[in-house]
């Protein structure tokens, strides 16, 4: 295959690539997949805010046990003491003085745990919720992708097969004209080469005049286009 007709066939490979790029991009699961995916990144970070209220309030919760176990051990210590003080109006005024004080924190206490319990148990219902939502989404996604594999396994197989052909292909060009082609390619999104039909080149369709034909045609093989300055191949190539 000459260097005329290795260019033509490269275009026509990365043509190819790019349009077997699109059609995967543009399969359903894949929206999908970025949707589940944006969905499970919310879900985690709403989890986060859950997991971390949660804990919260039950280090509150604890606190507010450890205080009332130690109001409890207290009173019990106080009754016992009374058993060997003397029973006079003193000590049993600072008796009552200390069994009030230690019964009013343990309502306080007993009554400010209530809404901490009911919090505590309206984020574990929350977190279980979440986490069931996760665990749904890793399914779907698991589910979602399976399918995406499974539908676009002959399209990569000819990616694939196209790649290992390309790369045969591009031995047969220097390197000066592959520089050349990636900038061009570049520069017009992909139709770097358009061959000489007759005296009409392939993609701008401007009819060249005589001498610009004369030029082209006695020229070398793979030239630049006077009119739209792609790379344009004078020799005749098999489609």
């Amino acid at each position: 295959m000459s260097e005329a007709a290795s260019l033509v066939r490269l275009q026509e490979i990365d043509l190819k690539l790019l349009r077997y790029a699109s059609t995967l991009a543009a399969m359903p699961q894949q929206k999908k997949m970025k949707t589940i995916d944006l969905a499970k990144r919310k879900v985690a970070s709403e989890l986060s805010k859950i997991v971390g209220q949660r804990k919260d309030v039950e280090i509150d919760i604890a606190d507010l046990e450890e205080k009332l176990n130690h109001y409890k051990e207290k009173t019990l210590e106080v009754q016992a003491s009374a058993a060997t003080r003397e029973q006079n109006y003193r000590n049993v005024q600072d008796l009552e003085s200390q069994l009030t004080s230690l019964a009013k924190r343990i309502e306080k206490t007993e009554f400010d745990l209530g809404p901490l319990h009911e919090s505590l148990e309206k984020l574990q219902l929350a977190e279980r919720n979440a986490r069931l939502t996760a665990d749904r989404l890793d399914q779907e996604l698991t589910n979602t992708r399976s399918s995406y594999e499974k539908d676009s396994a002959s399209i990569k197989k000819q990616i694939v097969e196209l790649s290992e052909e390309r790369t045969d292909v591009v031995a047969g060009i220097t390197p000066a004209v592959m520089a050349t082609y990636e900038t061009t390619r570049k520069r017009f999104k992909g139709l770097a080469v358009e061959r000489l039909v007759g005296n009409v080149p392939s993609v701008c369709r401007v009819k060249l005049q005589p001498a610009l034909y004369h030029d082209l045609t006695h020229g070398p093989s793979i030239a630049e286009c006077p009119y739209c300055h792609r790379m344009i191949v004078t020799e005749e190539v098999d489609e």
